[in-house]
């Protein structure tokens, strides 16, 4: 008997349709699967079993009575503790929102619903999205679901060890510096970055508004392409989506089109890679050309993704403490130490250097483009240039061990976030301690199908994607 819970989204979706299962029954094998892992992981903050039961129920009397199915119909997913649905505790991961209920539903949950999706729990995250490790002392420890003594990366800890850990198909993170796709980097599993102003941010915890991306994590690029096409597409509540088209992001993954070339980034991204990691995209560029792709080296800008990477976290800091000047006033007592101090951060950035991010963000994207994409369809770098880190090589540090573990973790993909461009991170191989590695498409604003494309013709010669955790 096919236990479902381990089935990727689409193939769980396709057999609900099909009748080969009922969506009770995939709610209930993954409510078992959190039951028997989740006091491991700690990737929930809530499970609404009764609910998700009931869902379920009425999503199967929905398919007797033979009324129209979406395309995620009956699937159990799980979202980052940020999404706002009415009536209903959104924490953010802090003590502040404890009690917090929502006044409205957030246009990502509202398109997932309208799919067919069963919503059935609120997963971790750092503390108001702060932080690339994953830790938030509010909860306890969420945990690698390769190896619970190693990071879980953040800030979408839950998000990524529930996908990785099978215990949901697939969830909604957010990204304003690699919160996608490291955690679905460390975990295994397969993040989407799409482009800013692709998917609606209404009803999301804003963080930083000029870098937030929503975006889902999911088993596979296939998965992802379903679920963006429902998440897609404007948004008159959101005036900073994108009012284009939406393709049939899941039916261009089998066009016949000439299969776009693939650039190995040099320069910036392939600075300080270990060699495990080395190892493993060398192996990546061969399976791509096997898969048919063409693949050649790339010269970027270093000088100028070196700026970015440092203009990156102004701009970020900034309009993080901008929206919690407020409440910083008169609670500050109540964030997390390592929250407070971020913030505080923020509040002694001059505007002059704040203002001056934000301009050479188009001057930049435009040079990074000349460079990239002149020579190659599709942009190769690592997620991580390191192997995961424990918990303990990560925790304690402070001052200036501090900051070289949040760039240590997010210096590969924060500067993608200041360009605004869309990735997809996909898992090609582990690292000599047993953990995954990811490496990174990148493309030009709203290619998503070309890297949906690549990624999953990738995933269709490698098996690193089906790969599970011995714990689950």
């Amino acid at each position: 008997m096919t236990d479902w819970s381990r089935a990727s989204l689409t193939e769980t979706a396709d057999a609900i349709a099909a009748g080969k299962t009922t969506a009770r029954d995939v709610v209930e094998a993954c409510l078992d699967r959190i039951s028997r892992l989740d006091g491991t992981l700690n990737s929930f903050v809530e499970v609404d079993g009764a609910g998700a039961r009931a869902a379920a129920d009425a999503a199967d009397a929905a398919q007797r009575e033979g009324r129209p199915l979406g395309p995620l119909h009956g699937v159990p997913m799980a979202h980052k503790d940020m999404y706002y649905r009415q009536g209903k505790v959104s924490a953010c991961g802090s003590r502040l929102r404890a009690d917090w209920h929502a006044p409205f539903t957030s246009t990502a949950l509202q398109r997932l619903d309208r799919a067919g999706a069963l919503d059935i729990g609120r997963l971790l995250m750092v503390e108001f999205a702060m932080g690339p490790h994953g830790y938030n002392p509010n909860y306890p420890q969420c945990r690698n679901p390769w190896n619970p003594d190693y990071i879980p990366s953040g800030s979408s800890s839950g998000s990524g060890v529930a996908v990785g850990g099978r215990l949901v198909h697939a969830a909604l993170g957010s990204d304003t510096g690699g919160s996608i796709r490291c955690p679905a980097a460390v975990s295994g599993v397969t993040g989407l970055l799409p482009t800013y102003g692709r998917v609606s941010r209404h009803g999301a915890m804003p963080m930083s508004h000029s870098l937030d991306v929503v975006g889902p994590l999911a088993r596979t690029a296939r998965d992802c392409a379903r679920l963006l096409g429902v998440l897609a597409g404007a948004d008159p509540a959101d005036a900073s989506t994108l009012a284009r088209p939406v393709p049939d992001y899941e039916a261009a993954l089998d066009a016949s089109a000439p299969l776009p070339t693939v650039g190995i980034a040099r320069g910036y991204f392939d600075a300080g890679v270990h060699p495990d990691v080395a190892r493993a995209h060398v192996q990546a560029a061969d399976d791509l050309r096997r898969a048919g792709f063409t693949v050649k080296d790339v010269a970027l800008p270093p000088d100028l993704l070196e700026e970015v990477a440092e203009l990156h976290p102004l701009v970020m800091k900034s309009e993080g403490a901008a929206n919690h000047t407020p409440t910083m006033r008169e609670q500050e007592a109540d964030y997390t130490f390592e929250v407070g101090h971020r913030l505080h951060a923020g509040f002694f950035i001059p505007a002059s250097h704040y203002i001056r991010a934000l301009k050479l963000r188009g001057q930049y994207l435009r040079a990074f483009a000349k460079a990239a994409f002149t020579q190659a369809d599709l942009i190769l770098a690592p997620v991580l240039a390191i192997p995961v880190p424990t918990i303990a090589e990560t925790t304690g540090r402070t001052g200036k061990a501090y900051l070289d573990m949040v760039v240590a973790i997010t210096r590969n993909t924060k500067v993608i976030n200041y360009l605004g461009l869309p990735a997809i991170g996909v898992p090609c191989g582990f690292t000599s301690n047993g953990l995954p590695t990811s490496f990174q498409l990148i493309g030009r604003p709203l290619q998503e199908a070309a890297l949906l494309r690549a990624a999953d013709r990738y995933q269709q010669v490698t098996d690193w994607h089906r790969r599970e955790p011995a714990t689950i």
